[in-house]
């Protein structure tokens, strides 16, 4: 778990921003729920014989002896805040949220124990439609992040239950036959959760499936045909994709349509946003039967790219735009009063105050360091003449001495605001 430090949050701050404007021109509204949820909700939504279930959770029982869980995802949770609260019954919902989750898995690069994640969660809308949405929207922000060419989208059906059940048991019946062949992880989900050997690493074990029965092969009609319906949006609004036959979502959960964002740009190939149906979980949690779909996407993998490809604007930092010295006792006040004059005048300026005492060559140099484009001079001579210095410290320019009555008017046209 890691600390995000003052240097880091403008980042953060600018990538939760963009988030919240493109799903709110979409008309999604946020939910916030707990980080600590019972146990069972997240065995019973995501599988007991999941990693995440049997190796990667923070379970720990409370005072009164009940099983209480940091929440490792956050589609379980949104679920149940929506139906304890009566939010789903004979309506549609388009619901998002942030936040910590929490899994203890092996650190690295983009990756933590404690990890952030924006999930988008839409329920009673049971057409290509909506998942289409989802997919268009992320697009949008790609777009907005100056991510899009950095990311490529990719999506499966995964069928219901029933056609999924036949083709796990064709899917076992072949890899029995190479069962020693198989890497140890993929030995282990033979017998637990077969599907997700699909997207082992092991180059070993993908040989072995290049001959495997076909998930497609035992799709439903009717997930054959919203695959299609998808197929034929995505094209109508230009976006591309890859079908890949062997996606599957590590989480019981899904059905029909599952999908991807992937990037090249961090190293090794890396999923930046996933998700997919979810159409009989909020039936399974003890709700009435509601078609879902939804995707969750990591703010650190997010936040690595936009560093690691230089694409964290200029003006995301934590820099000041002005900076008022406070020279001798009786300046102290009257720079107080000055920097909330400027703050009431000009709400979106950044305007520190120095606070502290210190000489003149002292105060300057705290200036600078605050990144400030102006230092306002106010000594006890300003203070008796009421004036004000405006020095610029970015810029190749004389410094001004104004009546304090026009300071706003001078630092406007000084900072072209």
């Amino acid at each position: 778990m890691n600390d995000i430090l003052p240097e880091q949050t403008p980042v953060w701050q600018y990538v939760e921003q963009t988030v919240r404007q493109v799903l709110g021109s979409y008309g999604y509204q946020e939910i916030r729920m707990p980080v600590v949820e019972q146990t069972d909700l997240f065995k019973r939504s995501i599988g007991e014989v999941t990693d995440i279930v049997e190796k990667e959770m923070y379970t720990f029982e409370d005072r009164n002896g009940d099983s209480l869980t940091l929440r490792p995802e956050g589609t379980a949770g949104c679920v149940r805040a929506a139906e304890e609260h009566g939010l789903l019954f004979n309506q549609t919902r388009r619901l998002w949220y942030i936040g910590p989750m929490f899994r203890h898995e092996r650190p690295q690069k983009g990756r933590y124990r404690q990890f952030h994640q924006i999930g988008v969660e839409c329920f009673g809308m049971d057409g290509p439609d909506i998942d289409a949405e989802l997919l268009v929207l992320t697009a949008r922000l790609w777009q907005a992040l100056g991510l899009a060419s950095h990311t490529r989208l990719e999506i499966n059906s995964i069928g219901t239950s029933e056609s999924r059940k036949q083709y796990r048991e064709a899917l076992v019946a072949y890899l029995s036959d190479y069962h020693d062949q198989l890497d140890s992880d993929s030995q282990r989900r033979l017998s637990t959760n077969p599907l997700r050997i699909l997207d082992s690493k092991s180059a070993e074990t993908q040989a072995i499936l290049a001959d495997a029965p076909r998930l497609d092969d035992y799709l439903d009609d009717e997930s054959r045909v919203h695959f299609s319906r998808l197929r034929a949006l995505l094209d109508a609004a230009r976006i591309e994709y890859t079908v890949n036959p062997r996606l599957v979502r590590g989480l019981d959960y899904y059905g029909k349509t599952v999908f991807e964002w992937i990037t090249d740009s961090l190293g090794a190939q890396g999923t930046v946003c996933a998700g997919g149906r979810y159409d009989g979980l909020v039936e399974q949690l003890g709700g009435k039967p509601t078609v879902a779909v939804g995707f969750a996407m990591g703010l650190e993998r997010l936040i690595l790219m936009l560093e690691t490809l230089d694409l964290v604007p200029a003006h995301v930092n934590n820099d000041a735009d002005v900076y008022v010295t406070a020279l001798g006792d009786s300046a102290v006040a009257a720079a107080q009063q000055l920097g909330e004059q400027l703050r009431t005048a000009l709400p979106a300026l950044t305007v520190i105050t120095h606070c502290g005492g210190g000489s003149f060559k002292s105060q300057m140099k705290k200036a600078d360091r605050s990144g400030a484009q102006v230092a306002l001079i106010l000594g006890e001579n300003e203070v008796q003449a009421g004036t004000v210095g405006l020095k610029p410290l970015r810029a190749e320019a004389a410094q001004l001495e104004v009546p304090q009555s026009n300071v706003v008017e001078a630092l406007t046209k000084l900072l072209d605001h």
